[in-house]
């Protein structure tokens, strides 16, 4: 028995379909109340995560016409910016590709910049022109009129964990702080169960086309990304900056420079028998590769249950044991900047990586659970690079615009080919 899209589409339309977030239905299947295809329409998946594969193209125009004859480079708030691919010669317009990974300094980056758009915040662009001038103007997103995300290779099925084999501490986009020596520590990315191609590992449903959220906005796949194996898919796709939300992106600064955070949401609607499987897996039976991360080879094979499970999604805080030291070690190595004195968390920056109760436990306290080797090694967690929390609040939000028509499922145009 298969659905279709325009059953589901008018289930949803006369308020009868079963829309259920991917925890949600994974809850209800070990509870027995969903057993079977007919029992849940749209399943609705998302991940928060680090995701170098992010890039911002913006067009707007800087000076007067006639005021420069071309542009030669540019900087917006100190990070590089690419000119082009149109010269706009005279018009005094001005095209921009600026990459999540490029950087003004070791704590400010492409993703920083992105949020610092997306939250209205006011930045400087600074632009050589071809005869050697300089033009700088301050502006907003909502200056702004063409400011498109991009990702080339976002949102993999499963990614990968990392430790550090050797007995040298390694700086790394894997880690925010060197990477710790002998497999004392491991890192991960992948929200496990949520995330969106675990629920359509065959590519049934998610193609050419498909109406998804980046960053809250409404945007589309376009295609699989770089590295995209059929083994481990990823997507690729764009959205208006116009309509994102800052809570769900940001920059993440790294042992080796800042980089960046990205937000999918994609509906699954549940089309078939292999569909509905999917969408029911444990999170014990969705594995997690283990690699070393100087060497890039592969160790074992965990699974996502041995992170996700049994552990504190967010961080506490216990102010009164803080002894207000002068270099708190935690402050100086959150790689979002969360952490304010006297001793709080700000919530908004927070990406819930963990790496703060690692470093100081006493005021700190999250429990991030462990990767088991096959000879019984366990390999703490000391830094989480998905932000399943977020995740879960993005694939609501989805729910909720599904549910009352602000979002509409779509149909792909044409299957993914990994």
């Amino acid at each position: 028995m298969r659905k279709s899209i325009e059953e589901i589409n008018e289930r949803i339309r006369r308020g009868e379909a079963t829309v259920l977030t991917a925890e949600e239905v994974r809850d209800l299947v070990e509870q027995g109340a969903v057993s079977e295809l007919q029992d849940v329409d749209v399943v609705t998946t998302a991940t928060r995560a680090v995701m170098s594969g992010t890039y911002a193209v913006l067009s707007f125009g800087l000076a007067e016409k006639g005021s420069f004859a071309r542009s030669v480079s540019a900087r917006i708030n100190g990070v590089l910016a690419h000119v082009g691919p149109c010269p706009n010669e005279r018009l005094g317009h001005i095209d921009l590709i600026v990459f999540g990974t490029a950087h003004r300094d070791e704590r400010y980056g492409g993703g920083h910049l992105f949020r610092d758009l997306v939250a209205r915040r006011s930045v400087c662009v600074d632009v050589e022109t071809s005869d050697g001038r300089c033009i700088s103007r301050e502006l907003t997103l909502d200056e702004i009129p063409h400011a498109r995300i991009f990702g080339t290779r976002n949102a993999f099925m499963n990614y990968s964990a990392f430790v550090n084999t050797g007995g040298v501490a390694m700086s790394t986009i894997f880690h925010a702080i060197p990477f710790p020596v002998s497999m004392s520590g491991a890192s991960f990315s992948g929200c496990g169960i949520l995330n969106p191609l675990e629920n359509d590992p065959l590519l049934e449903t998610i193609g050419v086309g498909t109406r998804v959220l980046i960053n809250g906005a409404e945007g589309f796949v376009i295609g699989t990304g770089t590295r995209s194996t059929p083994e481990r898919p990823n997507l690729s796709g764009f959205a208006d900056m116009h309509q994102m939300m800052p809570e769900f992106m940001g920059g993440f600064v790294t042992s080796a420079g800042p980089e960046c955070i990205t937000s999918w949401a994609v509906p699954v609607p549940v089309l078939s028998q292999s569909v509905f499987e999917a969408v029911s897996r444990p999170e014990w039976s969705i594995p997690l590769p283990v690699m070393d991360v100087g060497t890039r080879s592969s160790l074992w094979a965990a699974d996502y249950a041995q992170v996700w499970r049994d552990v504190d999604l967010a961080v506490r805080v216990r102010p009164d044991s803080c002894k207000d030291c002068t270099n708190c070690i935690a402050e100086i190595s959150c790689p979002m900047g969360a952490i304010k004195r006297p001793v709080r968390i700000d919530r908004g920056l927070c990406f819930n990586c963990g790496l703060c109760s690692v470093l100081c436990p006493e005021v700190f306290r999250a429990r991030l659970g462990s990767i088991r080797s096959p000879d019984g090694l366990h390999v703490p967690v000391t830094l989480r690079q998905s932000d399943r929390l977020r995740a879960i609040r993005l694939a609501e939000i989805l729910k909720e615009r599904i549910l009352d028509g602000s979002f509409r499922i779509s149909a792909c145009v044409e299957r993914l080919s990994p």
